[in-house]
């Protein structure tokens, strides 16, 4: 990361009458306190915690990423913890993978409750105040569209009003808490002001492009209410469109991962695993997606390995990337043998290799090289998502300017141009994807399909996976079959949240019961949420 990351603790100050001298000899001088810290050095921590929360083994490559068919695996032998996500199946780690996105979600939003705190009194920091109010309504989003009904109200405030047992709000109530925070700190944002000074995000403290990450993070809420409360998601989505959404991929909002400094990309990292870089592959569903469309990112992300098994083991020895030669593999198989084995698959396209050098997983394809660099950026939202989003608000009938057509047009370019932060290898050029998406235009009559499954092709090539399930589980785009694989956790359909984390049973369980009791089928990976209909 460009931004160096601070965690130093606050000390807060109490009276007491005991001595005359307390605070001298009770404070540590190792510590700054709350009236020296400069609260600009949390906000790295916020941006880098809220990114990492659904990258890697946080949970999105090993849940969300084959649920809505982005990569698939055979997951066997030493890579059996991919049954999470490409069959449904409960792993030896699956309780801990489950509790990372709440953890660190609300770690980051924990931070900028705390940057919120120490500015809210200090007009000059007005923008970092604001700022921080719209981390947490990312953070605590994120959360919600995870799990459900979450800890909102009472949240965050152990500290400061030692509140350790917090009650659980309505998914429903939490966001229409969160959209009027939102508009509030969006609006208030001044570029005359003073701006951020450790901004990790590719703005560098810009308060014209943190206007505009605010009004598309709204565009992006208020779309998810479309199934629910559709009155509502119309407001919302034209005051963002009002206010100033992104307007190019310059606006892109990611995070640089900086391995060097001990900040790797989860996503980077599990992909340089030896048994992930071979039993983790493109799914059949993406790569018959971006054939069909004749899509230019396929010569760019995906490559068949060289024949045998160590060529399929290796991190530096690339493979075919020509976009004919493509075969994704498909979900719900193994390397066991018996009727799930991958080459009882159809259309099966054989071993590659030969003798002990054999590999019958070796001619479906894999990501290429720069999904495993672990400082490659982790991308948070796009330019082309809001596009995107303002298609599908357009052809709903909202007032969003433009047409669907125009907004699907910006989209489809600014998607394939999105993968140039992963470098020059993955860049595709303006002109390039200006032709595309002139040559691939919005169908009316199947506009919401064609929206979406572009949305889930452009969050699922940018490692975004929770992002395209959350957008799948809204839409029903792309139209997918689920696994039903033995000994499945969600009855052979594809899952809908995560559960609870197991310690909320233990140390929280009055306010948990009462969260589980309002989901439609208890706390399990197919309980549908509020906004999830």
């Amino acid at each position: 990361m460009k931004k160096t990351i601070y965690t130093l603790a606050l000390i807060g100050l109490f009276q007491f009458g005991c001595t005359d001298n307390f605070d001298e000899i009770n404070t540590d001088p190792t510590r700054a306190s709350q009236d020296i810290f400069d609260a600009n050095l949390l906000l790295p921590s916020i941006q880098w915690r809220n990114a990492s929360a659904t990258a890697g083994y946080n949970g999105g490559i090993l849940f969300q990423s084959m649920w809505v068919k982005i990569l698939a695996s055979t997951t066997s032998g030493a890579a059996n913890y991919y049954s999470n996500a490409d069959k449904y199946v409960i792993s030896s780690n699956t309780n801990s993978y489950l509790a990372s996105v709440w953890n660190t979600d609300f770690g980051a939003a924990s931070f900028a409750f705390e940057m919120e705190q120490l500015t809210k009194d200090r007009p000059e920091l007005a923008n970092l105040m604001n700022i921080a109010i719209i981390m947490q309504v990312q953070s605590l989003a994120n959360i919600s569209d995870v799990y459900g009904d979450i800890p909102y109200s009472e949240a965050l405030r152990a500290k400061s009003d030692q509140i350790t047992l917090p009650a659980y709000d309505t998914q429903e109530s939490i966001y229409g808490s969160l959209l009027s925070r939102l508009d509030a700190a969006v609006s208030a944002l001044d570029p005359a002001g003073i701006a951020p000074t450790n901004d990790a995000y590719s703005y560098d403290g810009d308060i014209t492009k943190w206007k505009k990450f605010g009004y598309s993070l709204m565009l992006k809420l208020a779309m998810r209410l479309t199934k629910v409360d559709e009155a509502m998601a119309k407001t919302y989505a034209e005051k963002a469109a009002a206010g100033g959404t992104f307007a190019s991929i310059a606006d892109d909002a990611y995070i640089m991962a900086d391995q060097a400094n001990g900040y790797n990309n989860g996503n980077g990292s599990a992909l340089s695993t030896p048994a992930d870089i071979y039993q983790v592959r493109w799914s059949q569903r993406m790569i018959d997606y971006l054939q069909a469309n004749d899509d230019p990112r396929l010569g760019k992300i995906a490559e068949v390995p060289a024949a045998g098994l160590a060529a399929n083991q290796s991190i530096d020895e690339a493979g075919d990337m020509t976009p004919a030669n493509q075969i994704g593999l498909p979900n719900g198989y193994d390397l066991n043998g018996g009727a799930t084995d991958i080459s009882n698959a159809p259309n099966y396209p054989g071993p590659s290799g030969s003798g002990a050098n054999v590999t019958p997983i070796g001619k479906y394809s894999r990501p290429t090289s720069f999904y495993r660099d672990r400082s490659a950026p982790l991308f948070v939202l796009t330019y082309a998502q809001t596009e995107l989003l303002l298609a599908e608000a357009a052809t709903r009938g909202f007032s969003v300017g433009g047409t669907a057509a125009d907004h699907y047009m910006k989209a489809v370019s600014a998607g394939i141009q999105s993968l140039a932060p992963f470098g020059s290898n993955a860049a595709i050029g303006a002109a390039t994807a200006d032709a595309y998406a002139a040559e691939h235009p919005l169908v009316e009559a199947m506009a919401l399909q064609q929206i979406n499954e572009q949305y889930w092709a452009t969050t699922g090539l940018l490692f975004n996976f929770v992002e395209a399930w959350n957008n799948w589980k809204r839409t029903g785009y792309p139209e997918l079959t689920p696994i039903n694989y033995v000994g499945n956790f969600s009855g052979g359909a594809i899952p809908r949240r995560q559960p609870y984390p197991t310690t909320e049973a233990t140390y929280n369980g009055v306010n948990y019961q009462a969260a589980v009791g309002r989901l439609s089928s208890g706390d399990n990976w197919v309980s549908r949420s509020w906004w999830d209909k």
